[in-house]
């Protein structure tokens, strides 16, 4: 008697749905973001040399796609002003058909440099760069804030204080709904009620009342509009991508999850290509209206990405006359409590200053005052990674030690190297040896040392090579794997790279 073992049928995963609080959260967050998305998109359409609705429908269409195919949940993207900033030129001699073109060509740039793994470049952007970064951009979504402020006048004024108090103080009565949309609703309706005379969303310019389609770019499609937009798509592509990764770590260290950068830059690239096809400006990781998603409205979830996206689309064309009386100092109340909460205090503490080894806050203040210079968070970076890697190869430099022992009989010296060998290395390492007072018989014992670049065998060569001016041998022992094949190729062809 046989018995048929039917193998069970796989069970398909229904995915779950998130428990009535964090839904609520994760919905009322999304709309906080969506109100406070429209002026700045509007804003950055202005910069950038177009109308609202280019920025407007970038925001929609990168909000929504980034939460399908994004790797950071909760985080924010739509039309930014870094991008903005880079296609005025494009805008202004080429026009906006040439605006949308470059930005699919920096969608395909992103995917690309997302599959050959350019996101794993982020190990490298040291703590300092980082917190220089998340101060900067403190401080630069305060400064963008004054117009608006002070062009309110005294009620405006008012209005923002009012603001602020309420976001800091309501926590302490309720949590079931964000402080920035109370603020939002309550000072809207008090303007409304009283006639209050303040700059409001409508005043920032005119909101569309047409649904995006998608559609080509009318450019030719021929090698000199590849050659006009490829500049501009490959710095397009290059800035998105290192806010957007800068953001998600953000975001990573707040909430304590980990994120598939991976992904985020592919998605950035899928985002930017569908915004393009849908007549949107590019845009990356919105990081003030991320910090409002996460810090301050406490969402987690990709559902409140893609809710800022709906409900952004929905209020400028379905209630844009609505949308149009929010005052914008209510806006600024939301975001100077977003300046105030992402600056890192404990960073600038005179406690932390006294420990902190000089070099590191060097960085972080280089690092911020590039950034407030030029307005651009990946300049900022830029300098910030490059001042730690010279500071970096300095201290790693004046690590090489070289232990020098004569042998009892007279008749050899042995060098005992440890450290790093390669270029910032290479004058201390030479200095340490005594050519004229050396027996016939030399040994360079590299067993705790590696020889890292081209620089380094150069300056091996050039110690073998005083030696044997004096009628010396010298013997190299003790090289790793790595060392010795680099050695080995190197060895005789590598003076110039001294």
């Amino acid at each position: 008697m046989s018995t048929t073992i039917t193998p069970a049928r796989p069970r398909l995963r229904v995915p779950r749905l998130p428990d009535r609080r964090t839904l609520r959260v994760e919905l009322l967050a999304g709309l906080v973001v969506a109100l406070a998305l429209i002026p700045e998109a509007i804003s950055f359409s202005v910069i950038a040399g177009v109308d609202p609705e280019y920025g407007l429908y970038a925001s929609f269409t990168m909000a929504v796609t980034i939460a399908i195919v994004g790797g950071r949940p909760a985080m924010i993207s739509a039309a930014t002003g870094a991008m903005a900033l880079v296609v005025v030129d494009l805008v202004r001699d080429h026009g906006v058909e040439y605006l949308l073109m470059a930005g699919i060509l920096a969608g395909a740039i992103q995917i690309a440099l997302g599959a050959v793994g350019v996101a794993g470049l982020m190990r490298f952007v040291p703590q300092s760069v980082m917190t220089g970064f998340v101060n900067a951009l403190a401080i630069l979504i305060f400064l963008s804030q004054l117009d608006h402020l002070t062009g309110g006048g005294a009620a405006g004024w008012a209005i923002a204080v009012v603001g602020l108090a309420t976001i800091l103080l309501l926590p302490r009565l309720t949590t079931a709904v964000p402080p920035p949309l109370v603020a939002i609703l309550l000072l809207t309706g008090v303007v409304v009620a009283f006639g209050v005379d303040v700059p409001t969303v409508g005043d920032e310019g005119e909101l569309p009342d047409a649904l995006p389609f998608v559609a080509l770019p009318d450019v030719p499609f021929s090698l000199d509009t590849l050659t006009t937009v490829l500049p501009y798509s490959a710095t397009l592509a290059v800035v998105g991508l290192l806010e957007s990764l800068m953001t998600a770590r953000l975001v990573d260290d707040i909430t304590d999850t980990p994120s598939d950068k991976g992904r985020e830059a592919r998605g950035q690239g899928v985002a930017n290509v569908v915004t393009g096809l849908f007549g949107g400006m590019p845009g990356c990781a919105m990081i003030g209206q991320t910090m409002i998603n996460v810090r301050a409205s406490g969402a987690r979830t990709r559902l409140s990405t893609f809710t800022a996206g709906v409900v952004l689309l929905v209020l400028v064309v379905g209630l844009g006359d609505v949308v149009a009386v929010i005052p914008m100092t209510a806006l600024v109340a939301v975001m100077v409590f977003v300046s105030y909460a992402t600056f890192d205090w404990h960073s600038i503490a005179p406690a932390t200053l006294r420990l902190m080894p000089r070099g590191e806050t060097l960085v972080m203040a280089l690092t911020v005052a590039a950034t407030v210079a030029t307005s651009n968070l990946a300049i900022g970076v830029a300098v910030g990674v490059v001042v730690s890697m010279a500071l970096f190869a300095r201290r790693v430099a004046h690590v090489v030690g070289v232990e020098r022992t004569v042998a009892p009989d007279g008749a050899s010296v042995r060098y005992a190297v440890r450290g790093a060998l390669f270029f910032a290395s290479n004058e201390d390492l030479t200095d340490a040896f005594h050519h004229p007072d050396d027996p016939e018989r030399v040994v360079v014992d590299l067993t705790d040392a590696h020889v890292w670049d081209a620089s380094a065998v150069a300056a091996l060569d050039a110690v073998v090579h005083r030696y044997a001016e004096r009628g010396r041998a010298v013997e190299i022992v003790g090289l790793d794997p790595r060392s010795r094949e680099l050695h080995g190729r190197l060895t005789g062809v590598a003076a110039g790279a001294r």
